[in-house]
């Protein structure tokens, strides 16, 4: 635990750039290997796939599901937003899983 201060505005993790770190780290444990961490002026972003970016601002994740629907996460638990997008995002690849094996072409 990191000692903090008596009239510490926010802990570590709620300043956007560590939350944004620590969201990228619990997404790597998850599987997603892959990642880029950006800056804006007040954003942190994330991509994490193609077609799934990650944005931290104003206390929150918040990121769209397929169809644009925003969802948002709070930026003092990147844990489980990671856990939340690992669970979305592998129940979508399983739906769209390639074939298992691929056969050798016989002569």
């Amino acid at each position: 635990m990191l000692p903090v201060r008596t009239g510490t505005p926010y802990l570590p993790w709620h300043a956007p750039c560590e939350a944004t770190r620590l969201l990228r780290y619990g997404l790597r444990r998850q599987g997603f290997t892959h990642t880029y961490q950006s800056m804006g002026i007040g954003v942190r972003e994330l991509s994490v796939l193609t077609e799934l970016t990650v944005w931290c601002n104003d206390g929150s994740f918040v990121w769209n599901e397929e169809g644009g629907a925003p969802v948002t996460h709070p930026i003092d638990d990147p844990v489980g937003a990671a856990q939340r997008i690992a669970a979305r995002y592998r129940q979508r690849e399983l739906s769209h899983s390639p074939i298992d094996s691929v056969r050798e072409p016989t002569v």
